[in-house]
């Protein structure tokens, strides 16, 4: 290394850049930069205005979302989890619908496993190895052995409303709800405080279109699958 390239370089931090003139606007200009801007995370569909729909699994602090709704969902989900580079941990009493997608994800790389009701053991979630667990345990899943913390994110898969349902759904961030019957579009309502206008809809969504209800927010996402989703999976489907 010459002396001059020497004084250029900074301890860890690599060669220092050409200088050049900061680039500013002013805050009237921003609302121009109609950049989509999201929350890093996973790609989950489109919202209404046509705009990529971004779930962040991977945090820091726990995080637990319920999805009520088609295995469908569950599986593009667990997908693209998995191509953000988070492990995969599935619980489920079906183990033969998750086995083909277990051995097709991760291009021969193990990043999908497979686990019994009650059997997940303690994954050393970190920064550098986040998890997201997938709960396939049915209408009535038992408590969870392992639950979300740091850098590990679970996702409980509930086909219809059920008695666990007000329960799990108060301790989540996240709330994700397809298509229902008008009995049950009314009963989710009031726990996650609904509109009647998206009460309505709930008991009319297209397969594929779930809505999400977080803090405060809500937001229809229309899920389509790629095409390589849809060879190993299928086409969008509410039923299992």
């Amino acid at each position: 290394m010459s002396p001059s390239t020497r004084a250029r370089t900074r301890l860890g931090f690599g060669l220092i850049g050409p200088r050049r003139e900061r680039h500013m606007v002013s805050v009237d200009q921003l609302a121009a930069l109609a950049l989509p801007v999201d929350d890093d995370g996973t790609v989950i569909g489109v919202g209404a205005e046509g705009r990529p729909a971004v779930l962040g699994l991977n945090r820091p602090t726990p995080y637990d979302v319920t999805l009520i709704g088609g295995l469908w969902t569950a599986q593009v989900l667990a997908l693209r989890a998995a191509a953000t580079g988070a492990r995969i941990v599935v619980e489920t009493g079906r183990a033969h619908a998750w086995t083909t997608l277990a051995q097709a994800a991760g291009g021969g790389q193990p990043c999908i496993s497979l686990h019994d009701v009650g059997r997940v053991p303690p994954q050393g979630a970190s920064a550098g190895s986040p998890v997201v667990v997938v709960r396939d345990c049915g209408m009535r899943p038992p408590r969870g052995r392992v639950v979300s913390g740091p850098w590990q994110s679970v996702l409980t898969l509930l086909p219809y409303l059920s008695p666990v349902a007000p329960r799990l759904i108060e301790k989540s961030s996240l709330v994700g709800i397809q298509r229902v019957s008008p009995d049950e579009a009314a009963q989710i309502g009031r726990i996650v405080h609904l509109s009647a206008t998206e009460m309505q809809a709930l008991s009319t969504l297209a397969d594929g279109v779930t809505l999400w209800c977080g803090k405060g927010d809500r937001q229809f996402v229309m899920t389509q699958a790629t095409d390589a989703e849809s060879g190993l999976l299928g086409s969008a489907r509410r039923m299992d």
